[in-house]
């Protein structure tokens, strides 16, 4: 059967800690694994009029976690999004999901996901339910979790390098975002998608 997991804090970038099935050691040994911006996506899908869904990202996220790869036990882990790096390839959509409308990232600047438990399903594959902040308010948020590879990066800096997929999805009405649901403007259902890389420090 999965074994449930407590780890002190657990984000969407180092999820791969839930996906374990061997025992955990009674002494680990922790490395600190470092968020790699430039191959970390932090994204989501929201519904438009019924049409569509618009798609935007996060170019600013930042943070690191205490792993140990033998064991899979996860330590200490921090992690923040800037949600003014919010992108959807439209300037002026992008200057709305800024404003008190939406993410409110004058009063509120950074979003922030720690967990409470995982559940391991397979070798590769777990949820994780946590929470999240978002614009001064916290709610649960589970996640759908795929460890994709952990392995010593084939070239540059050549260091252990853990690679995982996320899923999950929030209703933005949770965190006082309720523009454009009455009238069918905009969905309040948000999918979010993460694909993330983290670089052993040592």
């Amino acid at each position: 059967m999965p074994k449930t997991l407590s780890p002190k804090a657990l984000s969407p970038l180092a999820l791969a800690a839930v996906l374990a099935t061997a025992p955990i050691a009674a002494s680990a040994e922790m490395a600190r694994y470092e968020i790699d911006a430039s191959h970390t996506v932090v994204a989501f899908l929201v519904g438009h009029v019924g049409y569509s869904n618009v798609l935007g990202r996060f170019s600013d996220v930042s943070g690191y976690f205490m792993y140990d790869p033998e064991t899979r036990e996860l330590g200490e882990v921090s992690v923040d999004v800037g949600l003014g790096s919010v992108e959807s390839d439209n300037e002026a959509r992008d200057n709305h999901v800024q404003s008190a409308d939406f993410l409110d990232v004058e009063a509120n600047p950074m979003m922030t996901f720690t967990a409470n438990g995982g559940e391991a399903t397979s070798d590769t594959a777990g949820t994780v339910a946590g929470t999240l902040t978002l614009r001064g308010q916290e709610n649960p948020l589970s996640l759908s979790v795929t460890l994709n590879k952990v392995a010593e990066y084939p070239f540059g800096h050549k260091k252990q390098t853990v690679g995982i997929s996320a899923r999950g999805s929030l209703m933005r009405s949770e965190y006082g975002m309720d523009y454009g649901i009455a009238n069918g403007l905009v969905g309040d259902e948000v999918q979010i998608l993460i694909e993330a890389e983290a670089i052993r420090a040592d």
